[in-house]
Protein backbone atom coordinates (compact mmCIF):
# COMPACT_ATOMS: atom_id res chain seq x y z
CA UNK A 1 0.00 0.00 0.00
CA UNK A 2 1.28 3.44 -0.89
CA UNK A 3 1.41 6.03 1.86
CA UNK A 4 1.28 9.42 0.22
CA UNK A 5 2.91 12.06 2.38
CA UNK A 6 0.88 14.90 0.91
CA UNK A 7 -2.87 15.06 1.52
CA UNK A 8 -4.76 15.65 -1.71
CA UNK A 9 -8.24 16.87 -2.65
CA UNK A 10 -9.91 16.38 -6.05
CA UNK A 11 -8.80 19.03 -8.53
CA UNK A 12 -10.24 20.24 -11.82
CA UNK A 13 -11.43 17.35 -13.96
CA UNK A 14 -11.30 15.01 -10.94
CA UNK A 15 -14.08 13.68 -8.75
CA UNK A 16 -14.27 11.88 -5.41
CA UNK A 17 -15.48 8.30 -5.72
CA UNK A 18 -16.01 5.05 -3.85
CA UNK A 19 -15.07 1.65 -5.28
CA UNK A 20 -18.14 -0.58 -5.70
CA UNK A 21 -16.57 -3.66 -7.26
CA UNK A 22 -13.53 -4.99 -9.04
CA UNK A 23 -14.08 -5.86 -12.70
CA UNK A 24 -10.67 -7.39 -13.38
CA UNK A 25 -7.78 -6.29 -15.59
CA UNK A 26 -7.18 -3.19 -13.45
CA UNK A 27 -10.74 -1.90 -13.88
CA UNK A 28 -13.19 -0.97 -11.15
CA UNK A 29 -16.83 0.12 -10.94
CA UNK A 30 -16.85 3.39 -8.98
CA UNK A 31 -19.74 5.54 -7.72
CA UNK A 32 -18.71 9.18 -8.01
CA UNK A 33 -19.74 12.17 -5.88
CA UNK A 34 -21.84 13.50 -8.77
CA UNK A 35 -24.04 10.37 -8.59
CA UNK A 36 -22.66 8.74 -11.74
CA UNK A 37 -21.43 5.15 -11.79
CA UNK A 38 -18.27 4.94 -13.88
CA UNK A 39 -15.75 2.35 -14.95
CA UNK A 40 -12.33 3.54 -13.78
CA UNK A 41 -9.02 1.93 -14.52
CA UNK A 42 -5.90 1.80 -12.44
CA UNK A 43 -3.01 3.02 -14.63
CA UNK A 44 -0.11 0.60 -15.08
CA UNK A 45 2.29 2.83 -13.11
CA UNK A 46 0.10 2.33 -10.01
CA UNK A 47 -0.95 -1.32 -10.43
CA UNK A 48 1.66 -2.87 -8.15
CA UNK A 49 1.75 0.11 -5.77
CA UNK A 50 -1.93 0.73 -5.05
CA UNK A 51 -4.19 -2.08 -3.86
CA UNK A 52 -7.93 -1.37 -3.95
CA UNK A 53 -10.98 -3.14 -2.59
CA UNK A 54 -14.71 -2.41 -2.50
CA UNK A 55 -15.45 0.48 -0.15
CA UNK A 56 -12.20 2.38 -0.73
CA UNK A 57 -12.41 6.12 -1.41
CA UNK A 58 -10.49 7.31 -4.46
CA UNK A 59 -9.97 10.27 -6.77
CA UNK A 60 -11.07 9.59 -10.35
CA UNK A 61 -9.58 11.73 -13.13
CA UNK A 62 -12.30 11.87 -15.79
CA UNK A 63 -11.39 11.23 -19.40
CA UNK A 64 -11.89 14.24 -21.68
CA UNK A 65 -13.25 12.13 -24.52
CA UNK A 66 -15.48 9.77 -22.49
CA UNK A 67 -16.98 11.26 -19.32
CA UNK A 68 -18.38 7.90 -18.15
CA UNK A 69 -14.83 6.56 -17.69
CA UNK A 70 -11.71 7.69 -15.89
CA UNK A 71 -8.44 6.80 -14.20
CA UNK A 72 -7.97 6.22 -10.48
CA UNK A 73 -5.16 8.57 -9.46
CA UNK A 74 -5.28 8.49 -5.64
CA UNK A 75 -6.56 6.28 -2.81
CA UNK A 76 -7.55 7.61 0.61
CA UNK A 77 -6.95 5.65 3.79
CA UNK A 78 -9.30 5.90 6.78
CA UNK A 79 -7.46 8.86 8.35
CA UNK A 80 -7.67 10.76 5.07
CA UNK A 81 -11.44 10.28 4.86
CA UNK A 82 -11.81 12.05 8.21
CA UNK A 83 -9.60 14.88 6.94
CA UNK A 84 -11.75 15.12 3.78
CA UNK A 85 -14.82 15.57 5.97
CA UNK A 86 -13.09 18.40 7.84
CA UNK A 87 -12.14 20.08 4.55
CA UNK A 88 -15.72 20.38 3.29
CA UNK A 89 -16.32 17.03 1.59
CA UNK A 90 -18.60 15.67 4.36
CA UNK A 91 -21.75 15.98 2.22
CA UNK A 92 -20.09 14.22 -0.73
CA UNK A 93 -18.94 11.37 1.53
CA UNK A 94 -22.44 11.03 3.07
CA UNK A 95 -23.92 10.83 -0.45
CA UNK A 96 -21.41 8.14 -1.44
CA UNK A 97 -22.32 6.18 1.69
CA UNK A 98 -25.98 6.45 0.74
CA UNK A 99 -25.40 5.34 -2.88
CA UNK A 100 -23.12 2.42 -2.08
Amino acid sequence: MVHVSEFRVPGEGEVLGKVLEMLGDGRFRVICADGEIRVARLPGRLRKKLWLKAGDYVIVALWDFEKDKGDIVHKYDKRDVEELKRRGFAEAIENLERYA
